[in-house]
């Protein structure tokens, strides 16, 4: 395993992070399987755990609460806050009303008194920079979390937090977690030399593209994936998008063949080589999916391989810009965009 500093934290950790998603109902794992899979990504030195309150309606902290007992002091545990957890129209956002509430949440099912890294899962139109910002630096002040983080924010709102970080004098985020893969490399253009610029840790999630990248979807197969069951439009191969996803799943696994790698092999190092980015968050349902990932934990890829890529999904494509998560709210709303 390879580690490498978050940001400007000082804080080491491992160049995989074990997410933490698919613990509970979305992956129908049960505790003995995410108790398993934590002691063996653990063992094999990984050192970040990655989860959220909205992963299962709480039931995936709650697992991580119970695999990491008696090894709290092994891990850096890091969760988000902000999407709905409730019907009730205030518990989600980064209100401070709101991020009080959810980490005092977060911090009974996982069962600790503190989390390490407590990160903003998506940014929050509604609410203002100030009061989220204020708002964790004083759980921060409060012992309550070490460093906070963003998750999925567009460019823009990187720099504005870091602006407003700096303006009302408060604790700024440290970490970024975007969407980043060999068929979403849209990050290159503008999130990572943001994120360089102000020497923020990032922590990419989902470098298999969904498992689109797994080894799992080839050309002339039947798509039967875990994901595919309940997001059926992401995996149809009428949809043109997926087609190019297609595409190029078949000509990168003759660069991997070529190289001696798996096509996760080269999918997680082409995600680590970036210089931006600090760790790749592997979110394996079973052990059979962890051990496959694990093997990339010590995988560099050569400058030819890295050309061979580019030629295939050019530097800052998205092969399925519809499926990112960074969306300005005036593309998504019409009346945003008219007077």
């Amino acid at each position: 395993m390879q580690y490498r500093t978050l940001g400007r934290t000082g804080v080491q950790v491992s160049t995989l992070v074990l997410g933490a998603m698919n613990f509970g109902k979305i992956g129908n794992t049960t505790q003995e399987d995410a108790t398993a899979i934590v002691d063996a990504a653990l063992d094999a030195g990984i050192n970040l755990i990655d989860t959220a309150d909205a992963y299962s309606g709480g039931q995936s902290e709650e697992m991580v609460g119970k695999a990491i007992a008696g090894r709290r002091d092994d891990v850096v545990l890091a969760t988000k806050a902000t999407l709905p957890m409730g019907d009730e129209r205030n518990q989600r956002g980064g209100s401070r009303r709101w991020l009080v509430t959810a980490l005092e949440n977060s911090l009974r099912r996982l069962a600790v008194d503190h989390v390490d890294l407590y990160q903003m899962h998506r940014w929050d139109p509604t609410t203002s920079d100030d009061e989220t910002l204020s708002a964790l630096t004083d759980l921060q002040r409060a012992g309550k979390i070490r460093y906070f983080g963003s998750s999925t924010f567009p460019a823009y709102r990187i720099v504005q937090a870091q602006w407003a970080a700096h303006e009302g004098r408060l604790s700024r985020y440290v970490t970024e977690q975007p969407n980043y893969s060999i068929l979403q490399r849209g990050i290159e253009t503008h999130v990572l030399p943001a994120t360089q610029e102000y020497g923020m840790g990032v922590l990419a999630w989902s470098p298999l593209a969904s498992g689109w990248l797994s080894g799992a979807i080839r050309a002339g197969q039947a798509i039967s994936t875990n994901r595919s069951g309940f997001m059926q439009q992401r995996y149809d191969i009428s949809v043109p998008a997926n087609r190019a996803k297609l595409d190029a799943v078949e000509q990168l696994a003759t660069v991997a063949d070529d190289a001696g790698l798996s096509i996760i092999q080269l999918a997680l190092g082409f995600v680590t080589a970036h210089p931006g980015v600090t760790s790749a968050i592997i979110g394996p349902r079973t052990m059979d999916h962890l051990r496959s990932q694990l093997a990339a934990a010590d995988t560099v890829l050569s400058a030819d391989v890295l050309d061979a890529i580019d030629a295939i999904v050019a530097p800052g494509v998205d092969l399925a810009a519809h499926e990112k998560n960074d969306t300005p709210p005036a593309l998504l709303e019409p009346a945003l965009r008219r007077r």
